[in-house]
């Protein structure tokens, strides 16, 4: 129980009182939401991800197991969703929001800070969230946007959006940079380090402002739909996540460390770029909106008890 508190005290706790400030600001000053997330997805983000990408060791083999994790969680992620959807018979605009709300994880604004303190700053571990968080950039700014429009009629809009977001365009950047040990002169750079220090705090402020801003009573007919969403999110994914970290084991190996930050990362709420694409294609926002704040209140408990069992288990 004493691991459990120091836990909770130290690694979530933290996190939910930034949030927390930003449910206050909203209900005191009704925040613009819009604005506070055209500055994080068009500013803080890419510089965030920029620097990350840029500066953080990263070996090749990493991103290989790293990938590799990715690619069979999410493809039994969405085996476990499509199953879901084709047994409560969803339309096609509740189905695409219900794939977002379990796929899309909050591996940026939630995600790193947990790293970081879950893992005291490990470098090692970081890297393995910058990955996921890459990841988890695009698939929401490609997949993601086909998905809630595939529906829809006007296919060339949505590339056109697709094709109008910065993280598509900010990681190959990076990554090449990188790749050719080109230098970024200081003025250039010292801007891009104001915006990625101020990335964590804003992140999980607009966060907080979001939650702030939504319906905090749950609608009958919502119930069962935002309770499988969160079940699929919160237990049902670190639980996969385990699965496919001892096959990625077996296959090529993983250091204990490793596999802890893998599983942890799954383990984090769903992303508010599902809202922010619901609200976007007035895609089911009601849901998406739902199932972000309720998945982010009871992580509170379920990502204390993974992070819990990872250590027990480390």
């Amino acid at each position: 129980m004493t691991i459990f508190l120091h836990i909770l005290l130290t690694n979530i706790v933290p996190m939910s009182i930034v949030i927390g400030l930003g449910i206050i600001l909203q209900k005191a000053f009704s925040l613009d939401i819009k604005t506070l997330s055209k500055l994080n997805f068009y500013l803080f983000s890419p510089a965030f991800m920029f620097q990350l990408l840029y500066t953080t060791e990263i070996s090749g083999s990493l991103v290989g197991q790293t990938l590799l994790f990715l690619l069979l969680f999410m493809f039994l992620q969405y085996i476990v969703i499509e199953i879901i959807v084709r047994l409560r018979g969803y339309k096609p605009s509740m189905s695409s929001s219900m794939r977002n709300s379990v796929l899309f994880y909050n591996s940026a604004n939630y995600g790193i800070p947990l790293n970081q303190l879950a893992f005291a700053g490990n470098p090692l571990t970081l890297a393995v969230q910058v990955i996921i968080m890459m990841t988890q950039s695009l698939i929401p700014n490609t997949y993601g946007i086909y998905n809630v429009n595939a529906h829809k009629a006007d296919m060339k809009q949505v590339w056109k959006t697709i094709f109008s977001m910065p993280i598509i365009y900010v990681i190959p950047v990076a990554l090449s940079l990188r790749g050719f040990n080109v230098a970024i002169p200081q003025p250039v750079m010292v801007p891009i380090e104001y915006l990625y220090n101020a990335f964590i705090g804003t992140a999980l402020i607009t966060l907080g402002v979001q939650l702030g801003n939504m319906n905090w009573k749950i609608k009958k007919e919502q119930i069962i739909d935002v309770s499988i969403s969160n079940v699929l999110r919160l237990i049902v994914g670190p639980l996969l996540a385990a699965f496919v970290v001892f096959l990625v084991d077996l296959a090529v190996g993983l250091e204990p460390i490793v596999a802890a930050a893998l599983i942890v990362s799954s383990a984090v709420p769903t992303s508010l770029s599902s809202v922010l694409l619901a609200v976007e294609f007035d895609n089911e926002p009601e849901f998406a909106s739902q199932s972000v704040f309720f998945s982010t209140l009871f992580s509170i408990i379920t990502v204390t008890v993974v992070i819990f069992l990872v250590q027990m288990n480390g």
